[in-house]
C-alpha cells in the first residue's frame, strides 16, 4: 500500500513537471502571438481581452521594414543550403560508413571538432574573405557560410542513419550484378530516406534561424529575417506589436514543417539511435 501511494506520488510529480516544462514554453509564444494582434498601446497592458488587428502583418511589408525582401532572403539561403548540403553530406557519410579510408578516425574528429569552435572566432576572416572576393551582403556568400556550419553536423547524422542499414543487403544485390551506384540509388537511399529528411530538417532550421554571420556579413541586399528584427524600432521604443508579428512570420514555416512531416522526422530519428 505505502509502495503503490510512493508510486502514485511520484507520477504525480512527473505529470506536474512536465505542465510546468510545457507552461514554460509556450508561454512566451501565446504571448507572442497575443501581442502580434494588439496595438502599440494594448502590448503594454496584460489584456487577455482586446480588440484583435491584422494591421501589424502588414505593416511589416511596407517601408521601412521590407519584410518580404528579408523573407525571400531567408527562404531562398535556407532552401539552396539544404538542397546543397544533403547530397554532399550523403556521399560522405556513406564513404565513412562503408569504406575504410585512411585516417578515417581522425578526418571524422576534425569534423566534429569544427562545431566547437566559436563563431565568433572565425567571422572576421570570413568577412575579410568575402570582402575581397565580393560577396559581402550576397546570399552566395550566406549560403556557404551555412553550408560551413551544416555540413558536419549533416554528415555525422546521416552516416548514423547509414550504419544502421544492414550492409548484407547491399552485398547480396552486388552478388547479384548491381553496381554500387545502383546500390545507393535503388536500396541506400530508400532506406535512409527518413533519415536524410531528418538532416534536411535540421539543416533548414539552423540556415533559418541563423543570426551571427548574417548580422555581420549583410548590410541591406541579403538581410534575413532574424537580422530584419532589429530594425523594428521608432523614437517611441521598442515595437513590439510590428516585431511579434514579425515573429509569427518567422515561426510559422518551422510549424508548418514540422506539422507535414512529423511521421518521417520520428521515423528518421529512431531509425539514427539503432546500430
Amino acid at each position: 500500500m505505502l509502495g503503490r501511494r510512493r508510486k502514485q506520488v511520484v507520477n504525480a510529480l512527473q505529470v506536474a513537471l512536465i505542465l510546468i516544462a510545457i507552461l514554460i514554453m509556450l508561454v512566451p509564444i501565446a504571448w507572442i502571438f497575443m501581442a502580434a494582434f494588439k496595438n502599440h498601446i494594448d502590448v503594454f497592458q496584460l489584456k487577455l481581452f482586446f480588440t484583435p488587428t491584422f494591421e501589424n502583418f502588414g505593416t511589416v511589408f511596407e517601408p521601412p521594414f521590407f519584410v518580404g525582401h528579408k523573407l525571400m532572403n531567408s527562404t531562398i539561403v535556407a532552401f539552396v543550403t539544404v538542397v546543397l548540403a544533403i547530397p554532399i553530406a550523403t556521399m560522405a557519410a556513406y564513404s565513412f560508413s562503408r569504406f575504410r579510408l585512411t585516417g578515417e578516425t581522425a578526418m571524422l574528429v576534425v569534423i566534429l571538432a569544427t562545431q566547437f569552435v566559436p563563431a565568433v572566432v572565425i567571422i572576421l576572416p570570413f568577412f575579410v574573405m568575402f570582402r575581397d572576393i565580393g560577396l559581402l551582403d550576397t546570399r552566395i556568400g550566406l549560403i556557404l557560410v551555412n553550408l560551413a556550419i551544416v555540413m558536419p553536423f549533416a554528415i555525422w547524422m546521416i552516416k548514423g542513419f547509414i550504419d544502421g542499414i544492414p550492409l548484407d543487403t547491399e552485398e547480396a544485390a552486388m552478388v547479384d550484378g548491381s553496381s554500387r551506384l545502383q546500390v545507393i540509388r535503388n536500396i541506400v537511399l530508400p532506406m535512409a530516406a527518413p533519415g536524410l529528411l531528418t538532416a534536411g530538417i535540421f539543416c533548414f532550421i539552423i540556415a533559418w534561424n541563423e543570426f551571427l554571420f548574417a548580422l555581420i556579413l549583410t548590410n541591406k541586399d541579403a538581410v534575413t529575417l532574424p537580422i530584419g528584427l532589429a530594425l523594428f524600432k521608432a523614437e517611441e521604443g521598442d515595437l513590439w506589436n510590428l516585431l511579434s508579428a514579425a515573429g509569427i512570420i518567422i515561426m510559422l514555416p518551422m510549424f508548418v514543417l514540422a506539422l507535414i512531416i512529423r511521421k518521417y522526422f520520428v521515423q528518421g530519428m529512431t531509425m539514427g539511435a539503432v546500430r
